[in-house]
């Protein structure tokens, strides 16, 4: 073979391979490198045909992936839905993705603990995530929330939602925390994208007082 049967077999083979991705983000920039590639492949071999079909997918992916991007952290975009932690919809939730849930945070148990504060993070009618929340422990935890639980969903995990609540103007200062800290060792380094430093072995992350009514 020479290096254009390779080019080609390269780019069938990451189209292919996008096709095996949960992650949607991930999906689209496979999809849109194979894509890309087979166009300059067929119009090597002037196959238009084929050259057509490849431009209009990449096309396609270029705009989904835009739209992607642009609207990652827009608040319109995704909601963020307080549930009790006795909710059987949250119960469902949390059962129907236990098994991935379980490999990010193994030490994780579902009860009905009046401590807790459970958010449910939207998307239209889709949930994309989950979190859970509680009073920190310890001399220096008064005001500090303490993630229990910050789990996305596979298919939106490259685009981090989890985001939301800790954006969400008031949502934790109205319940008297203005600090919120993840467990120690936790698996998540977006967490410096959004504005926690790291201390010691965990994140933190101070939250914006609310402002005096005049």
């Amino acid at each position: 073979m020479d290096w254009l049967d390779y080019l080609g077999w390269a780019g069938s083979a990451v189209l292919v391979w996008s096709l095996s991705q949960a992650r949607l983000l991930r999906l689209r920039v496979l999809n849109l490198i194979g894509s890309v590639v087979l166009v300059v492949y067929n119009a090597a071999l002037s196959v238009w045909p084929m050259v057509g079909l490849n431009a209009a997918m990449t096309a396609i992916n270029t705009y989904h992936l835009y739209k992607m991007l642009r609207t990652r952290h827009d608040e319109a975009t995704y909601t963020v839905v307080q549930v009790g932690t006795d909710d059987t919809f949250l119960a469902h939730v949390l059962r129907v993705h236990w098994a991935d849930l379980a490999k990010f945070n193994p030490s994780f148990r579902f009860d009905d603990n009046p401590d807790r504060a459970a958010f449910l993070i939207t998307r239209a009618d889709e949930v994309v995530g989950v979190l859970f929340l509680r009073p920190a422990d310890g001399p220096d935890a008064e005001g500090v929330a303490q993630i229990e639980l910050d789990y996305v969903t596979k298919r939106f995990r490259d685009l981090s939602p989890g985001e939301f609540v800790f954006r969400s103007s008031g949502l934790l200062t109205a319940r008297g925390y203005h600090r919120v800290r993840t467990p120690p060792g936790m698996l998540a380094p977006y967490y410096g994208r959004l504005g926690f430093h790291r201390v010691g072995d965990h994140y933190e992350l101070e939250l914006p007082s609310t402002p005096s009514p005049a």
